[in-house]
């Protein structure tokens, strides 16, 4: 299923042998898992969804690369949903008016998760699954910010290889991007970014009609996450936009002010209009459905929100539709990128405004995304860019570069090289909630993983990328803490060597590719996604076409008392 080539076999092993070196499993019952769902509770039709999330979080931790991460999580998922979970069912009876529902512990459902990876990984540590294909190439940049907001309730979702992450052999390379923006709590937005892509694939006319199967994706999230709401009390929403990439088609759906704009040529083309109540079309509908349009600070339905459509808010439904809108682009390799934002974005930025910015900061920067995002500056927002690389044929496979993670002050001033410290391109947004500060990020998502030159010793020739078309994500957004004046302050803490949790002596080297968020998760209390002040906003977009760009720079910055790890480039593993 996987190893394409000698250099990425090799690449992908010795992944697996640092990933099971610093994994301490079996975890028992006693042990807090890495992470955790949100809920304390989760119904067996989510189980799923989580466990995808879960894997992933954990794996991108240590930036792992992302076809490896998505297959894993896959294998994990299937053995999972494969075994008995009868046993792990609670017997609740559920409150008055409510229908019964078959529910487990979400912390029962991470040990199970995290064991079962664990022995996933040590099967292809032995057997690595083989599948050779093309490989797209992404790179986003985030930029995060929680205005002034007591919580994160924003979530961005980026899977570059679809395929592997739902174990489509017969299809057209797929990708899918989106962006939520959580509105009255954090849970909605999180529901649907862990949950609508596992419903997307789910729908029976997937494969013929993508179009129609994201809409029905949309409407099944909206009336899940409604029953949950229900049962846990739950008063929150979210607005949310996806863009599904399926070969040389792109099909965007959206529900409320969260907006995808493309770029082409230089120009903004408009691919869609946000649902907001002072649309004359919305009105006459909450209208007719017996609601209201009034005036508060801003056009409101009811006088409530300012969104006419959304997942969730079950008791502004039907005014608040959870139907969604769509649109399908075909793409003629003449797209330079694309960018998904929350409202935040949009209402201070139009679209000439964020189209000069990122020509002007590629253009100063020699086409380096690193800090586009950052440009942007309102809310937080994602840029993906994608290139499709042809594969060696020849035995001898050679030294690949995969996409890289880094700045060059990452990784003491090299100029290429060595394995990101961290990843904060998860697919579903690695712990925003938990955040305070403003986040900005960088990262290249290949489906190989990042060069190891000067770490391992690979074989062979350079590699010869072909670019097909560009797909680059930009993310900004602001956190703008309560009542403290406003700080930038980076949420990636580097690896220190005083940590007096490092006792293995080759962790010096192993520290270029294992993040100190992955060791820390080992460490006493630690318990996973809480719920904590923080919310964001979110951008995607996507890159030149037919430009090869330069490898991932990611800013660099670091926590007081954590000193920055610098290893000779010639280093070796």
């Amino acid at each position: 299923m996987m190893a394409g080539s000698i250099a990425e076999e090799k690449t992908f092993r010795r992944f697996l042998e640092l990933f099971l070196r610093e994994m301490r499993m079996p975890l028992q019952e006693s042990d807090p898992p890495p992470l955790r769902p949100l809920s304390d509770l989760m119904t067996e039709d989510e189980v799923e969804g989580e466990c995808l999330d879960l894997c992933l979080q954990h794996l991108y931790k240590y930036n792992c690369p992302c076809s490896l991460a998505a297959a894993l999580a896959r294998a994990t998922a299937d053995s999972l949903l494969q075994s008995d979970l009868s046993i792990h069912h609670l017997n609740k009876t559920p409150e008055e008016g409510q229908d019964p529902v078959t529910q487990m512990e979400s912390v029962k459902l991470a040990w199970l998760v995290f064991n079962r990876l664990f022995e996933v990984c040590c099967l292809w540590m032995k057997d690595l699954p083989y599948r050779r294909r093309p490989q797209p190439y992404y790179e986003t940049s985030i930029h995060a910010i929680k205005n002034m907001r007591r919580k994160m309730e924003d979530k961005h979702v980026i899977i570059p290889d679809f395929n592997s992450l739902f174990n489509v052999q017969d299809q057209e390379e797929q990708a899918y991007f989106a962006v939520f923006d959580g509105h009255g709590g954090v849970d909605a937005a999180i529901y649907a970014a862990n949950h609508l892509h596992v419903n997307l694939f789910q729908q029976e006319c997937f494969r013929q009609d993508p179009m129609e199967a994201l809409c029905k994706a949309f409407r099944v999230t909206d009336l899940a996450f409604m029953k949950k709401a229900r049962r846990e009390h739950l008063r929150c929403g979210t607005t949310g936009v996806v863009t599904f990439l399926r070969g040389r088609t792109m099909y965007v759906a959206w529900l409320g002010d969260s907006q995808v704009m493309l770029v082409r040529k230089g120009e903004a083309v408009e691919l869609m209009k946000p649902h907001k109540p002072d649309r004359e079309d919305e009105k006459l509908r909450i209208e007719a459905l017996g609601g209201c349009v009034i005036w508060f600070g801003t056009w409101r339905v009811n006088g409530s929100l300012s969104v006419s459509r959304a997942i969730g808010d079950s008791e502004h439904k039907p005014y608040i539709s959870g139907v969604a809108d769509h649109d399908i682009c075909p793409m003629d390799g003449t797209e330079d990128y694309l960018i998904l934002a929350c409202d935040g974005f949009w209402d201070t930025v139009n679209s000439e405004e964020a189209v000069r910015v990122v020509s002007d900061h590629l253009e100063e920067n020699s086409g380096d995304t690193a800090m586009v995002a950052h440009k942007l500056d309102r809310e937080e927002g994602v840029v993906v860019g994608e290139e499709v690389e042809e594969e060696d044929d020849e035995a001898g496979g050679g030294e690949r570069d995969g996409g890289e993670g880094g700045s060059n002050a990452d990784n003491g001033g090299k100029a290429r090289g060595g394995w990101p410290l961290q990843q904060c391109s998860a697919p579903a947004d690695l712990g925003y909630e938990d955040r305070t500060d403003s986040l900005t990020d960088r990262t290249s998502l290949c489906l190989l993983g990042p060069d190891l030159e000067g770490r391992i010793s690979l074989t062979g020739a350079a590699r010869q990328p072909r670019s097909i078309f560009g797909l680059d994500l930009f993310s900004t957004s602001h956190v703008y803490p309560e009542i403290r004046p406003l700080r930038r302050r980076s949420c990636l803490p580097f690896l220190t060597p005083s940590m007096s949790s490092f006792t293995d002596p080759l962790w010096p080297q192993t520290a270029m590719l294992l993040g100190q968020a992955a060791r820390r998760s080992h460490g006493p209390g630690y318990g996973g996604r809480r719920r904590r002040p923080g919310a964001s906003k979110e951008m995607l977009g996507l890159l030149p076409c037919g430009q090869l760009l330069p490898h991932t720079q990611r800013r660099s910055i670091s926590r007081p008392g954590a000193a920055e790890l610098h290893l000779p480039h010639d280093a070796s593993i």
